[in-house]
């Protein structure tokens, strides 16, 4: 095995090589996040370990329009494991052809259920969520969503309320996991 076969198989980081949005290849760390063998993963699209088909929709149109930029895409989301269990996920991909983004990459995935506990969000308070944590506004926000900004406010509201914060800085602290 060479130097490089083995810092891949052995990263203290989940990595996975995806082809097409389907899974050619995976580390160690990545089965362990994911629940299971290497092997296990071979062949399996990458859109079984999202929350759901819509994040893995628009978080996928999302991340094709960023990487036609420049090549790479991060995020944090909620996935799933093998066993349906839901967790915070730190995602981080680059492009190996960067004509066509999806077509190869590879990506690093980092479990954050140690800091960020799971309560359960609507998929529109996810989004809002996410888009929250970037640091847009409810405007910002409204207008990517196609939604109004009292909308916005609304669902800022649910999650104000759903992680126990009373104001937006406490709510972005409790999102992004850091220490209060």
């Amino acid at each position: 095995m060479t130097l490089s076969d083995l810092a891949f198989e052995h990263a203290p980081v989940g990595l996975c090589m995806l082809e097409n949005r389907i899974i050619s290849g995976c580390n160690r760390e990545f089965a362990h996040i994911f629940g299971g063998q290497m092997s296990d993963f071979q062949g399996v699209p990458f859109a079984h370990f999202y929350a759901s088909m819509e994040d893995y929709e628009k978080i996928g149109a999302r991340g094709l329009a960023q990487m036609r930029k420049t090549g790479r895409y991060a995020d944090e989301r909620v996935m799933r494991r093998r066993s349906g269990e839901l967790f915070w996920c730190r995602v981080r991909g680059q492009s190996l052809t960067p004509e066509d983004p999806f077509r190869q990459g590879i990506w690093s995935l980092s479990d954050l259920s140690e800091d960020r506990p799971i309560v359960q969000l609507s998929q529109r308070e996810r989004e809002v969520a996410i888009l929250t944590c970037r640091g847009m506004t409810s405007k910002e926000i409204g207008k990517e969503l196609e939604l109004s900004y009292r909308t916005i406010e609304l669902h800022r509201a649910r999650l104000l309320e759903k992680f126990q914060a009373r104001k937006l800085a406490e709510l972005v602290a409790k999102l992004s996991g850091m220490p209060l």
